[in-house]
């Protein structure tokens, strides 16, 4: 099997607040059943599996855009949503953080149980992964952090990330069972990263002969096995910088919500009233569930939906973000009733968005965008966890009202 992906994350300490997690479990789930209603759970996997647009999924739900603890908020608040309802959408997270990666295992032979699948299999294909990224390939990471999805089909993927507290760095490990071959032969389509000296790694080809004779540790050159595996690389800087997003593309989201002429014709996509400020954020989350892998190479712009918890890269508009929610959770709803064009409007949105790009290449102020997000912060009820005040919108009793 090839791993699918690498992303390399400064190490981000703190918790994330109850009015931030609520949501992002609704937001979450939400994403995920718009891709899998469109595309289907092997569709959802690969994506998953992608570091980029993973990084541009939690960006979108408010975490900081480029920080280590995207991968375990993101894979936390899926599980919350996700299994009440893996019965119904075929999908299941186990996993988890530290205590939780232990019980990966026992959920996975539960849901191997219910399913009729073969829970030997799956249970080593999870001890293997793990095994191998954080064993047979010594990069000065350890691991921490294991999550194991699996769908109703038996396909998998697996989310970890270890830690190297001397750099200040989390590496992040993406896994897809779509081309499993050989976990102990060029499981990995390439490791990259910084070098750090000499890297062992038991799964080379040329490591067979050792292995057979003494299950040892064999030495090679990290230069010889780098080829072109996806590899995402977040600067150490926390806040987001006009480098870090594709002005053209957040410009082409900007038309779309803010000039008159495409804001009529965006909301008759949707059938919904909406105001520009939500507008911009419906269409960057249609953006994730039907944008092509190729769109996620900036994933800092997806942060121009709901900001980030720590205010970057401005504080979360907690009335924006729960209008989103709602925006999504009733196109969801809709998609069931006959004549089903709600859902439909979300990628028909999407692929306006980027017919705006293509013929008016718009390009969005990065400093006026910011400063109009910060001037209009207080009005949507701008939160991040430096601040004390109760929440200013609905509480978390009003959200699950948006759930199921």
């Amino acid at each position: 099997m090839k791993r699918s992906g690498v992303a390399d994350l400064p190490l981000h300490g703190g918790r994330v607040p109850e009015w931030l997690a609520a949501r992002m479990s609704l937001l979450g789930t939400a994403i995920t059943e718009s891709v899998l209603v469109h595309y289907g759970r092997s569709a959802l996997l690969s994506r998953l599996s992608d570091p980029f647009w993973f990084q541009a999924l939690g960006a979108v739900m408010g975490m900081d855009w480029h920080s280590s603890g995207i991968t375990t908020s993101v894979l936390g608040a899926l599980k919350r949503g996700v299994n009440p309802r893996a019965h119904e959408l075929g999908v299941h997270f186990c996993g988890g953080r530290g205590r939780h990666s232990r019980k990966t295992p026992s959920e996975l032979r539960a849901i191997a149980e219910r399913r009729g699948f073969d829970a030997d299999a799956l249970v080593r294909a999870s001890r293997l992964t793990a095994r191998v990224d954080n064993n047979a390939i010594a990069d000065g990471f350890q691991l921490y952090l294991h999550g194991f999805i699996v769908s109703a089909d038996g396909e998998w993927a697996v989310v970890q990330q270890g830690m190297n507290a001397a750099s200040g760095l989390a590496r992040r490990y993406h896994w897809h069972s779509a081309t499993v071959r050989d976990f102990t032969c060029e499981p990995h389509s390439a490791i990259v990263g910084e070098p750090a000296g000499e890297i062992t790694n038991l799964v080379d080809q040329r490591a067979k002969p050792a292995q057979r004779a003494m299950v040892a540790i064999t030495r090679v050159d990290p230069a010889e096995s780098l080829a072109e595996a996806r590899k995402l690389v977040m600067p150490r800087h926390h806040d987001v910088r006009r480098a870090d997003v594709n002005l053209k593309r957040l410009g082409a989201v900007l038309a779309v919500a803010h000039q008159r002429d495409l804001h009529d014709f965006a909301e008759l996509l949707l059938l919904e009233g909406l105001g520009p400020r939500t507008l911009q954020s419906v269409a960057l989350i249609a953006e994730v569930v039907h944008g092509t892998a190729t769109r996620f190479a900036d994933p800092a712009r997806f942060s121009f939906a709901h900001g980030g918890k720590d205010g970057h890269p401005f504080p979360v508009p907690l009335a924006t973000y729960d209008e989103s929610i709602g925006v999504l959770r009733r196109s969801l709803d809709g998609a069931r009733l006959p004549g089903a064009e709600k859902l439909d409007g979300m990628a028909r949105l999407d692929r306006y968005v980027t017919a705006v790009r293509a013929r008016y290449e718009p390009e969005a102020s990065f400093d006026a965008t910011l400063a109009h997000e910060h001037a209009i912060s207080a009005s949507l009820g701008g939160r991040t966890v430096f601040d004390s005040r109760r929440a200013r919108t609905s509480s978390t009793r009003q959200l699950s009202l948006f759930g199921r």
